[in-house]
């Protein structure tokens, strides 16, 4: 994995959130950077989020932003159920906080974030994922939320994705984890299956992420 020197400032740690809707019937930057020592933070970002007076490695610092991003498909009646994949298209600011590089690309979700120590001991930080086992209608009917997945990429990237490729199994999963003194950032898209038929609808479920420190 890539590797750069970057500074750092204060930041708090935040959980963030995606609302997933179907509709039936309807030059290379560093992914994982180095960051200095200092007081003990996390940030966690998924789409949206906020940082002011500049990008982190300029001296900006990581805000609360309580903004929950959507990820939807509408499904065209002519294929509902045909097994092909669906890609998803997301909502969200596009560039990285750290540099403010054009990291992701349009319908893409943002996912990334820092675990800071005052030392180098060895710790990480695991980002962790809660979704319920269904994606629901008003009407009651629902479809398993393992039938989203989603891959992990990002502009200039080449290698493994610091917060990789999977799928939603319903509840409490873990998806990464994060080193101490690190910022790490993907991008992520997401496909539904599309494996059953099922009835006309807004399909709705909402995921929510959460990096824990030790």
């Amino acid at each position: 994995m890539n590797a750069l020197q970057r500074g750092a400032r204060a930041a708090w740690p935040l959980p963030a959130a995606l609302l997933l809707a179907t509709a039936g019937i309807g030059d290379a930057r560093a992914y994982t950077a180095t960051i200095g020592t200092g007081p003990k933070a996390a940030y966690l970002r998924v789409g949206d989020g906020s940082i002011t007076g500049g990008n982190y490695n300029s001296g900006g610092t990581p805000a609360a932003n309580t903004t929950v991003n959507l990820v939807s498909v509408t499904v065209p009646a002519t294929v509902v159920g045909n097994t092909t994949d669906q890609a998803m298209a997301g909502t969200g600011r596009l560039t990285s906080d750290l540099d403010g590089f054009a990291f992701c690309t349009a319908g893409q979700v943002y996912v990334g974030g820092f675990f800071r120590l005052p030392t180098t001991a060895t710790q990480s930080a695991t980002l962790r994922v809660t979704a319920p086992a269904t994606l629901t209608t008003t009407d009651g009917q629902s479809i398993p939320i393992s039938q989203i997945r989603w891959t992990s990429s990002g502009s200039g990237d080449t290698g493994a994705q610091p917060f990789p490729a999977g799928s939603f199994t319903g509840g409490t999963q873990t998806l990464a984890t994060l080193l101490r003194n690190t910022w790490a950032e993907s991008c992520h898209s997401f496909f539904y299956g599309n494996d059953a038929i099922v009835a006309a609808g807004t399909y709705n479920a909402r995921v929510t992420y959460t990096l824990a420190t030790p």
